[in-house]
């Protein structure tokens, strides 16, 4: 860039410095004199992707900020302010040509920027520049320049439908929105806000509003945890989203849903008067004809402020639980492609008609341990989180088993997926890790999820449409658990989730089936999860296995599954993924790659293997005391 001198006199007159270098492509480069706070005289520059600055004189023993750059994707706000006087900041000189020779009014603005935390890659912090300058027009020609880089960014959000949970969590959602909120206000983003009063009030708003006043919000934000997430998730898409649904548990090899149409909803009906009013309550007016708001929609886009108990999603999107972060991904406008289940529940019971039922999930849907876990955790939910730490201890030491039929799509096998075995081996628990390095981890700039592949099925149901002619699997028998993880599912007491290789797009369920086992193995199963590095797949009674479909059928009279954290009984369910559904406000997560870890502790083994030989009995080697222990260990 081309830096013009300017004389003292000019400077003394108060004219305000600026130069405009042609840069051919129809645009220019802007340099302006300004008085950075805090700081001192500075040449502010516009790059043509953010701003620079640098001190016109150095200072001697003064380095913070003498030189910076910022990109515009960065700068979330900037603002004019009203002019006043200034002084001579403590400890800089100036020469006579300088703006702090004289002491006069200044007209200042502001520029907004986010950055990444010192204490944290993942952690998102607001930081604010000052720029005075005598002239007002100079001022306004940087606030309107930095204004239209920003509009023809990328596509940041300019009204949002924010629903806040007020008892999620520890009941801190209000207070957690009242945070996060001045920043929306500095971003220019309008909210209309509303606080839920009951379960399944923000669901029954959504299904009921008219898609003309949706489709005036450029997104929808959940205050809240995982399970109010999947509550909007679901008001947003049981009504909207038209596709054919998975196959009936039994008729899974040759039969395929073919109806355009979703499945009528037994269970969802708007029980209390709807508390949303078409007057006034969208932002926005319009008198032109809607089109249909119909699913996959690249346009609308949903969002979380974490405040629940776990907010899995959001540690796997973002990559910490911090409301401000979240709200800068979304403020700033970034995006991923986030997978989304299809769960359709047939049977409620066994000797409940037939009647569909559709939900659909975000993270996981689980049985048998997990659905006990919510089950149970309803009944102290007065404890707020820690309720589930009761529950999971209560349901672990009763130790139930399920017995239930599994088919599933063969599409990839993880390492781990092994052939129905009826014995646990004991030389199991010595194996080795063999797992080096986090290569196929969900991290920023992922290959898999942003592969040309992925982007072209995006939304387009291609696995479940195409099964015919696909093998089919069937697991039968004692499960202790059947989880179906959508993303790794990470949280903070399962640092690397449930499933480390899972990705936020990769068009795939991940399905891990926990067969019966001695109580010991179980717990070790369960400390791998809660430890940093470890393998829970890494054993002779859990199968891993990548499938875009499966069919889930119970022995027993009823069960629950665990979706996103809420309850839903199933006798008869299918789940399928329609593949990259929804556009999340979030960026992906920065994640450092896993060392390679050592054999597990061997003290923890020797326990281990003292409890197996308690637990023998259980577990003998003749096929006919095998039936006995499934029938011993089966709950109807």
């Amino acid at each position: 860039m081309i830096v013009m001198e300017r004389d003292d006199e000019e400077a003394l007159m108060g004219h305000p410095y600026q130069h405009y270098d042609d840069v051919g492509d129809g645009s220019s480069l802007l340099t302006s004199r300004f008085l950075l706070g805090h700081v001192g005289e500075v040449l502010l520059s516009n790059t043509g992707n953010g701003v620079s600055w640098n001190l016109v004189e150095p200072v001697p023993n003064f380095v913070s900020d003498k030189e910076k750059q910022v990109k515009f994707a960065d700068v979330y706000a900037v603002d004019l302010l009203p002019g006043s006087l200034v002084n001579k900041p403590s400890g800089l000189s100036h020469s006579g040509g300088s703006l702090l020779h004289q002491l006069s009014e200044m007209h200042w603005f502001r520029l907004h920027v986010v950055q990444k935390s010192k204490t944290g890659s993942s952690l998102w912090r607001a930081s604010v520049y000052t720029f005075g300058n005598m002239s007002l027009d100079v001022c306004k020609s940087w606030v309107d320049l930095i204004k239209a880089k920003l509009d023809m960014g990328a596509r940041r959000p300019k009204n949002l439908l924010v629903f806040v949970h007020p008892r999620s969590g520890k009941g801190h959602g209000c207070r957690i929105w009242e945070t996060v909120a001045p920043l929306f206000q500095q971003a220019a983003v309008k909210t209309q806000v509303i606080v839920t009063e009951r379960a399944g009030h923000a669901r029954d708003m959504l299904a009921s509003m008219p898609n003309s006043d949706l489709c005036l919000y450029d997104g929808c934000i959940a205050v809240g945890g995982d399970g109010f997430f999947n509550e909007i998730l679901n008001g947003v898409l049981l009504s909207r989203h038209k596709g054919a649904y998975p196959p009936f548990p039994g008729d899974s090899v040759h039969s395929f849903g073919t109806n355009n149409d979703s499945p009528p909803n037994a269970e969802f009906t708007v029980s209390e008067p709807c508390d949303y009013s078409g007057v006034g309550s969208p932002i926005l007016t319009s008198s032109e004809e809607v089109p249909e708001f119909l699913f996959p929609n690249d346009n609308f886009r949903f969002g979380i402020i974490p405040a629940g108990s776990t907010d899995a999603i959001v540690m796997c999107t973002v990559g910490v639980r911090d409301p401000i972060t979240s709200a800068f991904h979304i403020i700033l406008g970034k995006r991923v492609h986030l997978d989304i289940a299809q769960l359709v529940r047939w049977k409620k019971t066994s000797a409940s008609n037939k009647e569909t039922c559709v939900r659909y999930a975000a993270s996981f849907a689980g049985y048998g341990f997990y659905g006990d876990i919510i089950t149970e955790s309803e009944k102290h939910r007065w404890m707020g989180p820690k309720r589930y730490d009761l529950a999971g201890t209560k349901v672990f030491l009763k130790h139930r088993s399920y017995e239930a039929e599994v088919a599933y799509v063969e599409v990839e096998s993880e390492k781990y997926a092994k052939a129905p075995a009826p014995l646990i081996s004991r030389t199991s628990l010595l194996r080795p890790r063999t797992r080096v390095g986090a290569a196929a981890n969900c991290r920023v700039n992922c290959e898999v999820c942003n592969s040309e592949s992925n982007e072209t099925r995006i939304g387009s149901s291609q696995h479940s449409g195409n099964l015919e002619g696909m093998k089919w699997s069937t697991s039968k028998g004692c499960f202790i658990s059947i989880g179906a993880a959508i993303i790794s599912c990470r949280n903070d007491k399962a640092p690397d989730g449930l499933v480390a290789d899972a990705h936020l797009s990769d068009g795939f369920l991940h399905l891990v089936l926990i067969r019966d086992c001695p109580r010991p193995l179980y717990l070790m199963h369960l400390i791998e999860i809660a430890r940093r590095g470890g393998d829970p797949l890494d054993f002779e009674f859990v199968e891993h296995h990548k499938t875009p479909v499966f069919t889930f059928k119970s022995s027993g009279k009823e069960g629950v599954w665990n979706v996103d954290g809420e309850s839903f009984p199933a006798h008869l369910l299918s789940a399928q993924y329609p593949s990259a559904f929804i556009n999340l406000q979030f960026n992906f997560p920065n994640l450092v790659g896993k060392e390679k870890y050592g054999p597990r502790p061997r003290l923890l083994l020797e326990l281990l293997q003292v409890g197996m030989e308690e637990e023998d009995v259980n577990h003998p080697v003749s096929s006919k005391n095998k039936k006995k222990c499934l029938k011993k260990r089966t709950r109807p």
